[in-house]
């Protein structure tokens, strides 16, 4: 039994080399494709760990408050929750995860303010301000400083921040 010797015309040797191509490009367009989707659903998981975290913090200082609401007839105004919002975060070209992972960090530097009275913060917002726009915050050695552009005291303490890079 003979096998023909198909490597040595042209037309086969086209047809292997175009299919071995056609595999390499399938294999990139698909490796490329995985990563798109692996990208957004580690966002989504991001997204929906700070919410849980945000939900828990915000459980436990509601509790704490009932708590202390029972014992006083009438309880002032409090800090419910803290929302921390990167307006021009594009211009630094800074990625979703890396603006939620600053974000969870701003949180965790003033998350004692939970559970506190809106008056106490009020009286002391410079403080406020200066620890958040003092302090470097490092992801994947870069370190990012923070301006206040808005600061709302209320029952929910919303805080926009202008990022800038360390010099």
């Amino acid at each position: 039994m003979h096998i023909p010797p198909y490597h040595r015309k042209t037309t086969w040797q086209r047809f292997f080399a175009g299919a071995f191509f056609g595999g390499l490009i399938a294999y990139f367009i698909l490796i490329y494709m995985y990563g798109t989707m692996y990208e957004e659903l580690l966002a989504e998981n991001m997204e929906f760990t700070s919410q849980i975290r945000d939900l828990k913090d915000q459980n436990e200082a509601l509790l704490k408050d009932k708590e202390d609401l029972d014992e006083k007839s009438r309880e002032p105004l409090t800090v419910s929750s803290i929302v921390i919002t990167i307006v021009e975060g594009d211009q630094l070209k800074m990625d979703r995860l890396i603006e939620l992972q600053l974000e969870e960090m701003i949180i965790e530097e003033i998350n004692h303010l939970v559970g506190e009275e809106v008056d106490i913060i009020n009286k002391s917002d410079q403080l406020l301000l200066s620890a958040i726009e003092n302090k470097g915050f490092t992801i994947e050695d870069v370190t990012y400083y923070f301006e206040v552009n808005k600061l709302t005291i209320a029952s929910e303490l919303e805080v926009s921040v202008i990022p800038k890079l360390s010099n």
